[in-house]
């Protein structure tokens, strides 16, 4: 089934709700953000600690696998955030496997001291592949997963698109990985990339819902960070179309470069959620860019306070 095509299509105007309607949609924000995940760099574990007293136990937080470091140098981190009473969670990038041999020792090693059971399964977004895997699905395809004993996959999703593949050719790669996955005995769920643009989110999870009710979806929102690695990202993660239509809105592009917290996507988010009888949306995940305390201390105010009283 297709899932809905990016688009620079006006965002509606926004809605004023009454109190009731306000308590409704911050109570749901706060369980988005309670059920949430955060990502963390692979070379920060002394982060694990600080973030955990600012987190619900178990909070899942993935690891990143960036071009700059090996799988096993994720290890320290992995551990630190077990140690911290979190959840650790690594991100396996297809491309950037050197061998089959790598990915299994490391998988075995992260459970055995940090009992990991789920990974983020991408492909790597690099032009050259460093060993026998060009993409999620060859991974999965050659059972490397199971045979390491992870027990869940995450699956990524683009609401804007991707910056090279064609979306016909993502959703019949999420399609054929679901499948995959599933013939195997992993759980699945899936981890949308952060928009700018709610109407955007709100389309993709409607499509989602549509295509894939029965698997759990985390949207992706972009955490708290300055204005210019927040367009750099945006830029390298293909948002672009988001921050085209902003640019057309004057005063709300004032709004993008001086963002300091996603409260705005997280309540249109949850208003939309609030009016739903039922959704496979079970929570946000937040990309933080590099500053995951911010962005855990961003989590701790909306489940405290509601997301209207941080931003």
């Amino acid at each position: 089934m297709a899932l809905s095509h990016p688009h620079d299509a006006t965002p509606p105007k926004p809605r004023h709700p009454d109190a009731q309607s306000q308590a409704r949609a911050d109570r749901q924000a706060a369980d988005l953000v309670a059920s949430g995940s955060l990502e963390m760099g692979a070379h920060r574990p002394k982060d694990a600690r600080e973030i955990a007293d600012l987190l619900p136990q178990g909070t899942p937080v993935f690891v990143n696998h960036l071009p700059k470091h090996t799988l096993d140098q994720s290890l320290d981190a992995i551990v630190a955030l077990r140690t911290a009473g979190l959840e650790p969670v690594p991100h396996i990038a297809a491309r950037r496997i050197k061998s089959r041999s790598e990915v299994v020792a490391f998988l075995k090693r992260a459970a055995r001291e940090a009992g990991v059971k789920k990974v983020l399964l991408i492909g790597g977004d690099m032009p050259d592949i460093h060993g026998p895997y060009g993409d999620g699905l060859s991974v999965l395809a050659d059972n490397v997963l199971t045979e390491a004993g992870v027990r869940e996959v995450a699956l990524p999703s683009y609401p804007e698109g991707h910056p090279v593949l064609a979306t016909p050719l993502l959703e019949t790669a999420l399609a054929a990985k679901i499948a995959a996955a599933r013939k195997q005995g992993l759980g699945v769920s899936i981890v949308s990339q952060f928009s700018f643009h709610p109407a955007r989110i709100i389309e993709h999870i409607a499509a989602l819902d549509r295509a894939y009710p029965e698997v759990p979806v985390y949207i992706g929102l972009a955490g708290p960070t300055s204005p210019t690695a927040l367009i750099r990202y945006a830029h390298r993660c293909g948002v672009s179309a988001s921050l085209r239509a902003l640019s057309r809105e004057g005063m709300r592009a004032v709004n993008l470069v001086t963002h300091t917290d996603p409260s705005e996507q997280l309540t249109a988010l949850a208003r939309h959620m609030a009016t739903q009888a039922q959704s496979n949306v079970v929570g946000v995940h937040l990309f933080t860019f590099g500053g995951v305390k911010p962005a855990a201390e961003w989590m701790n105010a909306v489940v405290r306070k509601g997301p209207a009283r941080v931003a």
